[in-house]
């Protein structure tokens, strides 16, 4: 068995360890199962619909920020791809790697440039790393407000505060010039030539020239869509915060008992810490963080509502895009229509006079 192979079936022992560890054990010890069954049970469909309309729009919310780090990524194909990419993060360990490479393989399929989609993939993952640094900041500032924040809340504020600047810095002297930029890259890869060397691994190599490369896409796609990108960012961040709200309300959980300020300091902090790769998805870390977290120092009853409201709320979130991801999968290796080449998609493109984002490669 290959050491790729051991380490995906290690980490995959892990993530099952580290689920079964907390449904079955830490969970009933913050909310009694069958309370929660009884609270979702009661649920009314003036109740369900709204929050299962809510949840849609959530996973339709996503795809405007793609075609916005995108052009010319027809929105069905954001759709398509976005929806099977997901499926696979959320049940594989380190399903996060494979979920790029099933959308770089869809995209390719549709005639869009390998280098376009990793361009796209990089700009979306540093607005979102943004928004995810910067929403426990203003989830902070609205607790202060109410008098709600605590110790606690505020020494990890700051630490991500901290995180945020640093990485805002960073890319802002990336985007400088392409000196500033060969710099950034040549300090970026000496930091990661010192982790990989803990690792036993050899050392990186060109990043300066990356860099360069990566300032000058990165330049051409920001100039005259980085306000679009931020706007979608945010609008699928709170898209995906309204579900839990809603979710939260809906069972009986009330603003007096536990504020929409404090739902989404709860929900900031825990996505923040569950990007650390433990299982598919956080599954098991998000469902236990945001049940104590909400529920800390509340009545029995009002912890079952509310690990039941989180429950719902994985389950729209976390679990319904899988199977929606499987059938896109499918719909992706039948249909034929959306197929095309290099070429032909940059014809297309200019005939219809929409831009590219990264030159394209000829085929060999």
């Amino acid at each position: 068995m290959s050491g790729v192979l051991r380490s995906r079936w290690f980490r995959g022992g892990v993530s099952l360890l580290v689920v079964v560890a907390i449904f079955g054990f830490f969970f009933p010890k913050v909310a009694d199962y069958g309370a929660v069954w009884e609270t979702i049970s009661a649920m009314t469909a003036l109740e369900l619909v709204p929050l299962l309309l809510v949840a849609a729009w959530n996973i339709v919310s996503y795809w405007p920020m793609l075609t916005a780090v995108q052009p010319g990524l027809r929105l069905r194909e954001a759709a398509v791809a976005n929806l099977a990419s997901t499926a696979v993060a959320n049940t594989v360990p380190g399903g996060g790697a494979l979920g790029v490479g099933v959308t770089m393989t869809m995209q390719r399929s549709w005639g869009i440039p390998v280098p376009e989609t990793a361009l796209a993939m990089v700009v979306s993952g540093v607005w979102n790393n943004f928004v995810k640094l910067g929403l426990p900041v203003v989830a902070l500032a609205l607790l202060a407000i109410g008098g709600g924040a605590s110790t606690a809340l505020v020494a990890a504020s700051m630490v991500g505060l901290a995180v945020l600047a640093v990485a805002v810095g960073l890319f802002t002297l990336l985007l400088r010039d392409e000196a500033t930029a060969a710099r950034v890259g040549r300090g970026l890869g000496r930091v990661a030539s010192a982790v990989r060397r803990i690792a036993h691994r050899g050392p990186v190599e060109r990043w300066d020239e990356r860099a360069v490369v990566f300032r000058g896409d990165i330049t051409g796609l920001l100039e005259h869509r980085w306000l679009r990108i931020t706007a979608t960012s945010l609008i699928s961040h709170l898209s995906l915060f309204a579900v839990l709200l809603v979710a939260l309300r809906d069972v009986g959980v009330s603003n007096d008992e536990v504020s929409w300020q404090k739902v989404l300091a709860a929900f900031a902090f825990v996505r923040l810490l569950s990007a650390v790769p433990v299982t598919p998805g956080g599954l098991g870390l998000v469902e236990l963080g945001l049940t104590a977290a909400l529920g800390s120092g509340l009545p029995d009853a009002t912890k079952a509502q509310i690990a039941a409201a989180v429950l719902l709320y994985r389950g729209l979130t976390w679990l319904l895009p899988v199977p929606l991801g499987v059938g896109c999968w499918i719909f992706w290796r039948g249909n034929r229509t959306w197929r095309s080449t290099l070429e032909a998609r940059h014809a297309w493109r200019r005939f219809r006079g929409e831009p590219d984002a990264v030159a394209p490669t000829p085929t060999t």
